[in-house]
């Protein structure tokens, strides 16, 4: 009963609160739809953990997307053993690299008195999932090896069975607990995304082609000996 509900009903509770929630939130705080930038607060830390993060991130989830919509091209890639270890050891330094650079940016967070000010109570929620979900990932990568084949006879045709509103709980259930966890963590964050300041990934920009450019003037006289 606990699988069917973790696994056939808690997927769409996750994407229905999103939606409705995150659309809510559009038309009565479209202000909020933003990432809240600290980066004038601190750069240097914010380059060396933001920078390989995201890059590292976007990549591992691709991998986990085209594996998803393309499960038999993706068969055929991992197909030839050298590929397939490539792969592996690929996925493990990607793993190990949103690790250490989220890490470097929780870190950064937390020393800056500046940066916890501007850092709500659903934002550090949403830290802490985060940060669990990537450790989780790199504990899969690292201890239930071959992921990017085993993914194919599991995870894939249960999300499959998701969007075609017929759960298939059974390609998962048998799975180890942390694997299990991790693939509950996805959609434990789409969960919480609009509550919180993730929320700006789905806001594309595209009024900046258009919108006059800012100036931004410091309202702080320099000191003596400084130029302005």
């Amino acid at each position: 009963m606990l699988d069917l509900v973790l696994f056939a009903v808690f997927p769409y509770v996750a994407v229905i609160l999103a939606v409705l929630v995150g659309i809510s939130r559009y038309y009565s705080d479209r202000f909020s739809y933003s990432s809240q930038s600290s980066q004038f607060l601190e750069n240097r830390l914010l380059f060396w953990g933001s920078v390989p993060w995201h890059y590292t991130i976007l990549v591992i989830l691709l991998a986990h997307l085209i594996a998803f919509l393309f499960p038999a091209q993706w068969a055929g890639l991992i197909g030839e053993p050298v590929r397939l270890y490539v792969l592996e050891v690929t996925g493990l330094v990607l793993a190990l690299t949103t690790v250490a650079s989220f890490a470097l940016l929780l870190y950064r967070r937390l020393r800056n008195v500046r940066t916890l000010v501007v850092t709500s109570g659903m934002d550090w929620v949403l830290l802490a999932v985060l940060f669990a979900q990537v450790v989780l990932g790199f504990w899969v990568a690292l201890f239930y090896r071959w992921g990017a084949e085993w993914f194919l006879h599991t995870a894939a045709p249960w999300l499959v069975s998701l969007l075609t509103l017929n759960p298939q709980v059974q390609f998962v259930t048998a799975l180890p607990l942390v694997v299990k966890l991790h693939m509950l963590g996805g959609f434990l964050i789409i969960a919480l995304f609009p509550f919180t300041r993730l929320v700006h990934v789905i806001a594309f920009p595209i009024t900046y082609l258009w919108r006059p450019y800012q100036v931004v003037v410091w309202n702080r006289r320099p000191a003596r000996g400084q130029s302005g």
